[in-house]
């Protein structure tokens, strides 16, 4: 994807300057992949993005890279390791994060002023605590210029446990969100919105994540073609992709225990990423389950990438969007998701699709009307009996994912997110985007 559409965005005649901030714009996390549809749907009304974070990937004539602003940065790592867990807190930890604080906001200022920003987009930084000094210096910046600020939430800090037990409960009351009158909040999902509103009185607009359903996805070109192949699947293997990491709330014993019941050695259970650093055992205990299944269980993460590339031995490393196209099934067993990238994906890439039914998919997705073989939390004779057909009918399949695609490009469309931000800008701003 694509972030500087002009040699010069800078001298651009746009109608807005759109400031992007966060900790991290860089990789395939959900934030960043929303930021960048953001990005392009604004563009399209000829507003111009500019990002500020702590790690980027995009391009320096449009960026402001301020590594303290980072989560990962090793100072933000030692507050951090004195604000979670306890419920005491000592006046060198509050003097380092005000003081870090003050220094973030001084990058704020600087940011605004060498973009000439009219809009800025924080994106979950003023959501989920991971740099609580950033969400302080954000919170003080906006409520010191009064500019106009679109509050992008993808997931609060009281939707996670280890955050639970702190000794900051003042900040977070004061920054997570913060509020103002020049800011709009915008959440992603209907618990989000009645949560925000019951614990921090304030009203915001639902926008889901989307994916662009306008334009189908293009035939799998030459450096694709070869996927299937590469990673040592044969031409009758039914490839089932489970596209995600491997952490528990993704709920992949689920995935084996289908796979297992489908008794069909030419089923091959496939994860695209690795665990992340949240360690191996679930990996571990995963590899067990499936060996018990008789489930032929394979690891890729070593051959996909977030760009086309080659790795250390030259072997060619894929994207996620180039599995999709090549899968027969993709599994999605989440326990808990904040929406659900994958979901939209498979629905994008016409692939059908087996779910959990999480809580967000429950009431948000489900009644939207999607044909899709649904779990409750374990695997039916009914769930098994639709996978079944689905692998064996082709005009089956075909129906379903049509009539999903269809369904999606109404509601989670590029031309559903435009509808929404230009409704937030004239709002802002008093003034049409167009």
């Amino acid at each position: 994807m694509k972030f500087l559409a002009s040699p010069n965005p800078i001298s651009y005649n746009s109608d807005k300057n759109i400031g992007f901030i966060s900790t991290r714009f860089a990789g395939t996390d959900g934030v960043t992949l929303e930021s960048a549809k953001w990005a392009q749907v604004l563009w399209d009304d000829k507003n111009v993005s500019y990002w500020y974070a702590g790690r980027l990937d995009r391009h320096p004539d449009i960026s402001m890279c301020v590594p303290e602003a980072f989560f990962g940065h090793s100072e933000n790592q030692w507050i951090n390791d004195r604000i979670w867990g306890t419920p005491y807190r000592s006046r060198l930890v509050s003097d380092r994060i005000q003081e870090m604080a003050k220094y973030l906001k001084e990058t704020l200022y600087d940011f605004v002023d060498k973009f000439k920003i009219d809009i800025i987009v924080p994106q979950n930084v003023l959501t989920i605590p991971m740099h609580l000094p950033l969400g302080i210096a954000l919170t003080e910046f906006i409520n010191e210029t009064q500019i106009p600020t679109i509050a992008h939430h993808h997931d609060f800090y009281w939707e996670r446990t280890r955050f639970s037990v702190n000794c900051v409960h003042d900040y977070l009351d004061m920054a997570f969100p913060c509020k103002s009158d020049n800011m709009r909040h915008v959440v992603i999902n209907q618990s989000a919105q009645e949560q925000l509103s019951l614990r921090k009185g304030a009203s915001s607009l639902l926008i889901p994540n989307v994916f662009d359903f306008d334009n189908p996805p293009l035939e799998i070109d030459d450096y694709a073609k070869d996927f299937r192949e590469e990673v040592g699947l044969e031409e009758d293997d039914i490839f089932i992709l489970q596209p995600t990491r491997i952490v528990p709330r993704k709920g992949i014993e689920h995935a084996i225990k289908l796979v297992g019941l489908l008794n069909d050695p030419r089923c091959k259970l496939v994860i695209s990423h690795d665990a992340g650093d949240e360690g191996f055992e679930y990996q571990h205990m995963l590899e067990e389950l499936a060996d018990e299944e008789g489930v032929d269980l394979r690891f890729i993460s070593d051959r996909v990438a977030d760009i086309r590339q080659r790795n250390k031995d030259g072997k060619k490393m894929y994207t996620l969007w180039d599995l999709y196209p090549h899968a027969d099934l993709v599994t999605y067993p989440s326990i808990y998701e904040g929406f659900g990238n994958a979901l939209l994906e498979a629905l994008y890439f016409r692939v059908p699709i087996v779910v959990n039914r999480y809580s967000i998919f429950i009431e948000d997705i489900e009644p939207k009307g999607f044909r899709l073989p649904v779990m409750d939390g374990f695997v039916t004779s009914s769930v098994l009996k639709q996978v079944k057909s689905i692998l064996r009918d082709r005009d089956y399949r075909q129906k379903m994912v049509d009539h999903n695609y269809n369904l999606a490009r109404k509601f989670y469309s590029y031309s559903a997110l435009r509808r929404s931000l230009r409704t937030i800008i004239t709002s802002l701003t008093g003034l049409s985007p167009n």
